[in-house]
């Protein structure tokens, strides 16, 4: 038994190798959904542009970087500028005061005297050094302060545009990608673009500085820089390319081991990873693609280090040349010691000054071309922003809306989806008057949330309008209509905020930092419900409700519903829009919902979109709207009595539900 488990356990650390190698030599098969991964969008332009193409581009990344940092901060943008050049100059300072040094040092006199000679040179080194120390920190701790400035400016700039856009752009989804690209890679690139331009002027200032001395000292010692600095500048370019193209090639890799990462960790699959026993599945199928990446990744260090190496070796070869041409001078008499010794110091400068200018062009062009794709996806969502919500449009005739309303007229209203084939509503007209409570009805897919959108002014219409009273809403700033109406949604969201501001947020911040006992958001939450689902929380209206941080509580759908609700009754609007409002209620709490829709409707115009018909029985007028047109209109007892579309579904539920038509209007009795 002892040795068949010991050939067992040799046998299974041979199987585990041989699915180790084949991990490691094989890519990992597709299966999993794929998902936009952007962060190396533009690694195959990187890949096939070469220097004199960058060269010839960078100069407008540059300009287009230094303009960010002015809007981000004159002050600090003029500091970073002005030190690094200025601790440039105390380079070639530093570079030319060591001739006087060396000089001194290799005089015929007495050593007592020669120290003695060089000591004036000497403090000027000492003095240009420090300075150049001292400005280089100032410049570092100026570009410090810039970077956050940058990232909040190109922040508020994203948020700004796609919080305005029209509602349009985002079903739209090439405006989607190009989001994607802007949010991700590109919003992180710009404070990097920013930091590289700086890197770049760094480095020419530094080639400058050490080019200059070179000239001052012997016209000829500059080809010597270039000879000494090219070999590692290549070696860069060409790590550089390598690392590019492997991440173009582990771009579905990477694509994958995200995918299944967020399988493993997120709270959202864990149940069911854990009944399915998906565990064990994950794992390995999470193993072969970082396998096979770090295959990947171990070939290239491999190689990058080939380059490294023979970058390394004509360096040293270069070196040899530079000291062998610096020889000949002196044996002929072209250059004295002393300025052969500064010669070495300003070429080993200019060397490293070429390697990180080099370094940084290759960044700021990368980094720019993804920056490109922020700048443009924001300059096409400003062009998408109504022309009446910008400020301009107040001089240019835009109207306000009565801060009530008699009738809100659709007019012939048609609409289209971006990419859609069909209209989702063609030529739908209708009416709610004051204090009413209007129904639309129909089918998935028959345009009810649609045309709520267009009455609500989130969607405008393709021909047709709406009308409030006699304002078009088309001439009104979209804020001006989302502040007079509510909308209960079937999908809200759950904001990861205290219950008193899931109630109070959409009417400001004074609000939402109130306190708990203002008697508007207490109203709103007795209203809804609200305030038994508050009351079981252990900090009330100031517990936050996500379970991801401390202290945090979950809330069931229900509860979020009646949060939701709470939200919509608070805003006090004269238009409440219920979009499916008791889609996670259950039957008691359904009919409790509608019940106190209509008591807090009381006096305000209330349009209601379900599919529970038994919620729209006592309607003051019902729409019935089959594939984005209305078929039928009425109230119930005449919908009914016509046999149409809401006959037939209204008696299907009904006869699920074991109910029977009521033979007389409660209303009507009560009157």
């Amino acid at each position: 038994m002892g040795a068949r488990r010991r050939l067992s356990r040799r046998l299974g650390v041979r199987g585990t190798a041989r699915r180790r190698r084949r991990h490691r030599e094989a890519p990992p098969d597709p299966g999993l959904p794929e998902v936009i991964l952007t962060w190396h969008a533009r690694d195959k332009e990187l890949t096939e542009t070469g220097m004199a193409t960058i060269a010839r581009r960078l100069p407008s990344m540059i300009v287009q970087a230094s303009a960010l940092a002015w809007r981000a901060s004159r002050a600090d943008t003029l500091v970073t500028v002005s030190l690094n050049i200025a601790a440039g100059f105390f380079t070639a300072f530093w570079l030319l005061a060591t001739t006087g040094v060396l000089t001194a040092l290799f005089g015929a006199a007495p050593t007592p005297s020669r120290v003695r000679d060089a000591l004036p040179s000497l403090a000027l080194v000492a003095g240009a050094v420090a300075l150049r120390a001292g400005l280089q920190a100032g410049a570092g701790w100026a570009q410090a302060r810039l970077e956050p400035q940058v990232e909040r400016l190109v922040e508020l700039r994203l948020y700004e545009a796609t919080t305005a856009v029209d509602m349009t752009a985002l079903d739209d989804s090439d405006f989607l990608d190009d989001l994607k690209r802007a949010q991700g890679r590109g919003m992180m690139s710009a404070p990097l673009v920013v930091q590289h331009a700086v890197d770049v002027l760094t480095g020419l200032i530094g080639m400058v500085a050490a080019a200059g001395t070179l000239g001052v000292l012997h016209p000829l010692l500059l080809p010597l820089l270039l000879l000494t600095a090219v070999p590692e500048g290549w070696a860069s370019v060409r790590s550089a390319r390598m690392r590019y193209l492997m991440m173009l090639s582990l771009i579905g890799v990477t694509r994958r081991k995200w995918i299944l990462s967020d399988l493993m960790v997120d709270r959202r699959h864990a149940a069911e990873v854990r009944s399915f026993t998906m565990r064990g599945f994950l794992l390995d199928q999470y193993d072969r693609s970082a396998s096979y990446q770090r295959h990947v990744e171990l070939d290239v260090a491999r190689r990058q280090t080939v380059v490294k190496i023979t970058g390394d070796m004509l360096k040293g070869v270069a070196t040899a040349l530079v000291y062998v041409a610096l020889g000949v001078m002196l044996w002929k008499g072209a250059v004295p010691l002393a300025v052969a010794g500064t010669a070495v110091l300003a070429i080993r400068s200019g060397q490293t000054s070429l390697v990180n200018l080099v370094f940084a062009v290759n960044r700021c062009y990368e980094e720019g071309l993804y920056f490109g794709d922020y700048v443009a996806f924001c300059a096409a969502a400003e062009e998408r922003i109504p022309r009446r919500a910008l400020p301009a449009a107040a001089a240019e005739g835009r109207e306000r809306l009565p801060d009530d309303f008699a009738c809100i007229r659709v007019l012939d209203v048609t609409f289209t989806y971006p990419e859609a084939k069909t209209p989702s509503l063609k030529g739908v007209s209708l009416n709610l008057r004051k204090g009413e409570v209007v129904a639309l009805v129909g089918e998935n897919g028959s345009g009810k949330t649609t045309l709520a959108k267009i009455m609500a002014g989130l969607y405008d219409p393709d021909a047709g309008e709406v009308r409030w009273d006699e304002v078009p809403l088309a001439k009104v700033d979209p804020q001006d209509v989302w502040e007079r109406i509510a909308v209960i949604a079937q999908e809200y969201t759950h904001w990861p905020m205290t219950a008193r501001q899931n109630i109070t947020m959409g009417r400001g911040r004074e609000h939402a930092e109130g306190d708990d006992e203002d008697p508007v958001m207490l109203g709103a939450a007795r209203a809804s419900g609200a305030d038994e689902v508050v009351e079981d929380l252990a900090d009330k209206y100031g517990t936050l409700l996500d379970r991801r941080f401390k202290g945090g509580a979950e809330l069931s759908g229900g509860q979020w519903q009646r949060l939701a609700v709470a939200r919509g009754f608070f805003r006090d609007a004269p238009l409440l829009i219920c979009d499916e409002p008791t889609a996670a209620l259950d039957a008691r709490a359904e009919h409790q919902l509608f019940e106190r829709i209509r008591t807090h409707a009381d006096g305000r115009t209330v349009l209601l979109i379900t599919h529970r018909l038994a919620s729209v029985r006592y309607a003051d007028r019902i729409y019935v709207l089959e594939h984005g047109e209305v078929t039928e209109e009425g109230d119930h007892a005449s919908l009914m009595a016509r046999g149409g579309l809401y006959a037939d579904l209204y008696s299907l539920q009904a006869a699920a539900y074991g109910a029977q038509e009521p033979a007389v209007d409660p209303r009507a009795q009560a009157g």
